[in-house]
């Protein structure tokens, strides 16, 4: 006797299944199988699931985290609107006659400015003060890297006047050069938003795309507006980018909601200059962007107080 036949003896008392039987099981299986299962109640299931992982985070905490995650937010759809700056579109057509820097890792973009800021408060006699710094800043950053990376130096000039105001005695302490020291200690900015050359000059050429990029994790409305056009002025302050995108960066600016054109702005040099400008009524500032009214070559941007009861200066200018 072999293996197969004791297969065959084993359970011989069993008597074997006619071929219809046979078929008619199959039916049912595969009715079955085609037949979704019936789903669980919502509201019981849920409140299940909500005690036992209760239960397990209890006993396991040390060993692993259970997270619920919410649905996903609806996604910000940013179309760029028509754009309705004629200063920024301008300037956007003058970058091509522009000189142009092909920096390479390993060496530094140098930016100097003239900066002018309103200084607010009480002198050491304990009375109200108000005048204006006056400082030239200048600033390394490397072309590959974080702020981490940079250093600055300057020199403090001597303090202008706010109209009506005098100058109190402290304002003229510590002027003249200061020696150079590291930018930053630490940068939290994600990759995503650095914007050192390496990272600029991969940034869309196109004014849609650079729309798109500006805008990315915000919404449509007045804050990011306002947050869109203060980070178009400091990438023009202390960010270079290649023509191209710096091109589609005026043309991508110049659909902002709100912006507007002053026709005689000035600069802290004293420079007179056409700006590109915004509003922002909830803090009562102005934030210019200055070109000049020839070449359309920027120049310096202008923050400026515009709901002050008294007269004066902008409130910082660079």
């Amino acid at each position: 006797m072999n293996e197969m036949d004791t297969l065959s003896g084993f359970r011989a008392e069993v008597p074997r299944p006619e071929p219809a039987d046979l078929r008619a099981q199959e039916d049912r299986l595969l009715a079955a199988l085609r037949t979704p299962p019936p789903r669980p109640a919502l509201r019981g299931w849920t409140r299940g699931w909500k005690l036992g992982l209760v239960a397990g985070l209890a006993v396991a905490a040390a060993a692993t985290a259970v997270v619920a995650l919410p649905s996903d937010p609806p996604r910000v759809i940013h179309a760029m609107p028509v754009a309705h700056s004629a200063v920024l579109t301008r300037a956007a057509q003058a970058t091509a006659g522009q000189t142009e820097l092909r920096p390479r890792p390993g060496q530094y973009l140098v930016y100097e400015s003239r900066m002018m800021f309103a200084s607010e408060g009480t002198s050491r006699d304990g009375v109200a003060s108000r005048y204006l710094t006056d400082e030239l800043r200048r600033v390394w950053l490397p072309v590959e890297g974080d702020a981490t990376g940079g250093f600055i130096d300057g020199e403090r000039l001597p303090p202008k006047v706010w109209p009506g105001w005098p100058i109190p005695p402290e304002a003229w302490e510590n002027l003249g050069r200061y020696r150079p020291e590291k930018l930053a200690d630490f940068d939290q900015r994600a990759e995503q938003d650095l914007t050192d050359y390496a990272h600029t000059s991969a940034w869309p050429t196109d004014p849609e795309g650079m729309y798109r990029r500006l805008y990315t994790g915000l919404g449509n409305d007045e804050e990011a507006h306002e947050l869109v056009w203060g980070n178009v002025q400091s990438l023009l302050r202390e960010s270079y980018l290649p023509a191209a995108q710096r091109a589609a960066l005026f043309r991508a600016a110049a659909a902002i909601p709100g912006v507007v054109t002053v026709p005689d702005a000035r600069d802290a040099a004293g420079r007179p200059g056409i700006a590109a400008a915004r509003l922002w009524a909830v803090r009562g500032t102005r934030v210019e962007l200055i070109f000049d009214p020839k070449t359309y070559q920027y120049l310096a941007n202008v923050r400026s107080s515009w709901t002050r009861p008294r007269p004066g200066p902008p409130w910082a200018r660079c």
